[in-house]
């Protein structure tokens, strides 16, 4: 089984919960109530994307010393192994340019926009709940992907067949 089918599986169980969230909160019908979410949402969603920033930024630094841990080891590392190591860079990227945008919406005023329709504020919560659940699962999904490579490192550098 490929290694990357753990991080699939993760990412869509934490999409499918943030998706199971976003319905129990219910339908927003005012602006008053979607300013009200929003809110609420910016207060922790600043400390999730400030975390969310910090991790993928600290992942892709430690991909770098991976790669050169591998060209130092004198175990054998195959193209699977340095195409892990992208597939984590590629969503410690998207996550980190993620967690940027996710910041950059939740400074917004939202309480101080007047004149602007109900439905602008409504799709502004519908897209910050969406992106929090995306970074979520592009996270999981990350992690899980380290996961199994780290792995491959110890059962390649493992002197014995304990692992």
């Amino acid at each position: 089984m490929k290694t990357h089918y753990w991080a699939w599986v993760g990412a869509v169980a934490t999409l499918a919960l943030a998706g199971s969230a976003f319905y129990a909160v219910g339908q927003v019908y005012s602006d008053a109530k979607a300013i009200d979410l929003i809110n609420q949402l910016s207060q922790a969603g600043l400390y999730f994307g400030s975390a969310i920033a910090t991790a993928s930024a600290t992942t892709l630094a430690l991909m770098l010393t991976l790669i050169g841990m591998a060209r130092r080891a004198e175990a054998e590392f195959g193209a699977h192994f340095y195409r892990n190591i992208y597939r984590v860079s590629r969503m410690a990227t998207a996550t980190l340019l993620g967690s940027v945008v996710l910041l950059l919406l939740l400074t917004l005023p939202v309480g101080e926009f007047e004149g602007l329709s109900d439905i602008w504020f409504i799709w502004l919560y519908r897209a910050l709940f969406a992106l929090i659940g995306l970074l979520s699962a592009l996270l999981v999904a990350t992690v899980l992907l380290v996961f199994t490579t780290v792995r491959d490192v110890i059962v390649n550098i493992t002197p014995t067949e304990m692992v």
